[in-house]
């Protein structure tokens, strides 16, 4: 038997009980079913505590005390999908006992022990999820999965009225749970603000949310009330509240509110009150921060002994029973979790990384290539209209893109009615309607949310973020939610995505770091996320549709960066020269694989490697070398994630000298990677870089003093090619 404090509490209290007769309820199917959950939670989390003492177990985080959630599973439908706070326990089994065929104790514990048989992440990591039980799998760190909840409550009537099949049934609601210490982190804040937004305009939000309140954070308390305070009279948010204590009363709540949402198809807030048991992991000494009478006092507000005393109050049950009951579940959970370890772990890097995206080139390509109905051009097809700048080129991809696939949403701020800061979507809305381009509240956690949630309703999203400056408030949303799920569910759900930035420097009267920001090292690094970075406006063209292609087909994540500054670049070396105006590419005329690189022209003395605005700068100063009898080739990397590896070498090797032309930041910056993954592959030649330097950028003239200029490139360039 365990050693814990509250579990020798249950025994004892409810040995301590005396029999009473049956009331006849109607409730004792239910109670026994709610029991049952909360009781395999229950000893779920004593388990992973006693085999991480054993060093065979790797997760602790438990849900005593929050096993109440169980009644609001019992409140939905197991076709509801669901995104769910760690504590989630008794949620996730009460809902298994919904489907026929599952076995959540198994599952739970082979995540435990990190086996790669677990059914949803495959040993990766210890998360509720399962498809066929709509659970959509979460790390749920700080709330950070709140904006995909509401995205996807969002998405559900959006693909309805676009007719697209969501995967979801039609009056499904979106349940998302959370802590009472997470409801105060901004990105919680601002999906709720997200989701009373799009409420407020009397649009579908149908959306539970359940905030499980146990009024501690680790070891920082929640002021008591504070929930209630924040929540409670929201205008447009329907609050309700149960004590976890109570499973009649959370019964009868949570199916109130999820009846509520599911008719109105609007937001409510559900406020479950809780206590957490055990501390808050298995390594965590709850005494250093908490009296003794504090943590046993919270004993008594026990869901498990709340359910087991409505059990014995109406006669279901003896006490005897409920014990016998409560024993026989720990028993399964020890023959389950004994057969767990004898389960196989993940063996190889190679294993680990096999969920993080597909790759399938050909795919990719061969849907790139389709030529489709495109009578949304009318007379005129972008291909005819003679040369563009990369904004025009960009605007008609994106109208090629929504024009062939019902699908495809581009969306963000100032898109719709205005076309874009710059221009880019000018147009789109009026050709399209408002259900396909669409203006978002200037939120940037909001705006990616609403693409992760509309990936998982069926959509194909383009979401803009005006500024490349204004990602990283949100950039957890790429980073721990974007390049995660497939990840953590073993490739079973997908984020296909093209998040558009405008970014970089070089823009001229309208500055400061905020629109001119060359920092993208929060983007390079993650896992199986694209990033691509067109300079010419036949590259952008061909670039977004594959970027497009490989989010449908691949599911995945790609970050598209365009230069400001090139967006209505006309000329290249002499004023109306319009040498970087370029042809539309048809489709199935021009594809550009993703990772692959572009060179122009073909100079043995010398290799600029670059890209974004560094490809004009490398094209003037090439011409200006060979003035000086030095020729050199310049290498348009277009692909900063990944690296067109293949072709950098090959482009290296040619010349034997590489100055790398980078206009990010010498730290962080592009270069590094690109140097690295010379010296990688074996490349002995001399190796220099230019770059801008590490600042930020100011306003006016002041910006040329740190962001990397042509005469800087040339120097550097002769200086090499005389070594």
């Amino acid at each position: 038997m365990s050693t814990e404090p509250v579990d020798e509490f249950f025994h004892d209290t409810v040995a301590g009980w005396s029999a009473r007769p049956a009331t006849g309820t109607d409730l004792a199917e239910d109670l026994l079913a709610l029991f049952d959950s909360q009781a395999g939670s229950r000893h779920l989390d004593l388990q992973a505590r006693e085999l991480g003492k054993q060093g065979k177990g790797f997760y602790s985080i438990g849900s005593s005390g929050h096993e109440s959630n169980a009644a609001v599973a019992a409140a939905l439908r197991p076709t509801d999908p669901a995104l769910l706070h760690y504590r989630s326990g008794g949620f996730y089994l009460h809902r298994a006992r919904q489907v026929p065929g599952q076995h959540p104790l198994r599952d739970v514990l082979l995540g435990v022990v990190a086996s790669a048989d677990e059914p949803i992440s495959a040993g990766r990591h210890k998360v509720f999820g399962n498809a066929e039980l709509a659970v959509i799998p979460q790390t749920s760190t700080i709330a950070s999965h709140l904006p995909r909840a509401v995205g996807l409550a969002f998405s559900l009537g959006r693909a309805a009225k676009l007719g697209v099949d969501s995967g979801w049934p039609q009056d499904a609601v979106v349940v998302c749970s959370f802590g009472d210490a997470s409801a105060n982190h901004s990105t919680a804040t601002g999906a709720v603000n997200a989701a009373l937004h799009c409420a407020y305009q009397g649009l579908e939000m149908p959306l539970l949310l359940v905030c499980e309140d146990n009024g501690i954070g680790i070891s920082v308390r929640t002021p008591k009330g504070w929930i209630e305070s924040a929540y409670g009279s929201r205008p447009g948010l329907r609050y309700v509240t149960a004590d976890g204590a109570d499973p009649v009363q959370c019964l009868s709540v949570a199916r109130e509110a999820a009846d509520w949402v599911r008719r109105h198809r609007a937001p409510v807030f559900l406020h479950l009150r809780t206590v957490r048991l055990m501390g808050h992991a298995g390594s965590d000494v709850e005494s250093g921060y908490r009296s003794r009478a504090d943590i046993t006092a919270d004993y008594r507000r026990d869901p498990l002994l709340g359910t087991a005393k409505a059990l014995v109050d109406h006669g279901v049950l003896r006490p005897d029973e409920v014990l016998a009951r409560y024993e026989d579940k720990r028993a399964e959970v020890a023959r389950v979790a004994e057969e767990a370890l004898g389960r196989r772990k993940l063996g190889s890097a190679a294993e680990v990384m096999a969920s993080i995206h597909q790759d399938r080139p050909e795919v990719v390509e061969r849907r790139a290539r389709e030529v489709l109905s495109r009578e949304h051009f009318g007379d005129q097809l972008p291909e005819d209209e003679g040369p563009l700048t990369l904004a025009q080129a960009i605007n008609r991809s994106l109208a090629e893109e929504l024009g062939r696939d019902p699908g495809v949403v581009v969306f963000g701020e100032d898109v719709s009615r205005k076309g874009g800061v710059y221009g880019v979507t000018r147009g789109l809305r009026k050709k399209f309607g408002a259900s396909k381009v669409f203006d978002t509240l200037l939120d940037e956690q909001s705006i990616l949310g609403t693409a992760l949630g509309a990936g998982l309703a069926g959509l194909l999203p383009i979401p803009e973020i005006q500024y490349l400056a204004y990602v990283h408030n949100a950039a957890d949303q790429l980073r721990g939610e974007g390049s995660t799920l497939s990840f953590f569910s073993n490739g079973q759900y997908r984020n296909p995505m093209v998040v558009r930035i405008a970014g970089y420097g070089y823009q001229k009267g309208f500055g400061g770091h905020f629109h001119n920001d060359n920092s993208i090292a929060a983007l390079r690094d993650l896992p199986g996320v694209v990033l691509a970075s067109p300079s010419r406006p036949d590259d952008a063209a061909a670039m977004l549709r594959t970027c497009v292609a490989a989010a449908h087909e691949d599911g995945r994540v790609c970050v598209f960066l365009e230069p400001i500054a090139l967006y209505h670049t006309r000329d290249l070396h002499e004023p109306g020269d319009g040498g970087w105006l370029a042809r539309y590419p048809a489709p199935g005329e021009h594809h550009v694989p993703i990772g692959r690189a572009r060179q122009h022209g073909d100079g043995a003395d010398l290799t600029l490697v670059t890209f974004g605005n560094g490809v004009p700068m490398s094209l003037r100063t090439a011409k200006r070398l060979r003035e000086r009898g030095v020729h050199a080739r310049v290498l348009d990397l277009r692909w900063l994630a990944p690296l067109p590896v293949d072709d950098l070498l090959a482009a290296a090797e040619a010349t034997g000298r590489v100055l790398v032309v980078d206009e990010t930041r010498r730290s962080g910056g592009v270069s590094e990677a690109v140097v690295t993954a010379l010296v990688d592959g074996g490349f002995t030649g001399p190796v220099a870089r230019v770059t801008s330097e590490d600042s930020f950028i100011p306003l006016g003239a002041a910006a040329y003093h740190v962001l990397l200029d042509e005469e800087t490139v040339e120097t550097a360039a002769l200086k090499l090619a005389n070594a």
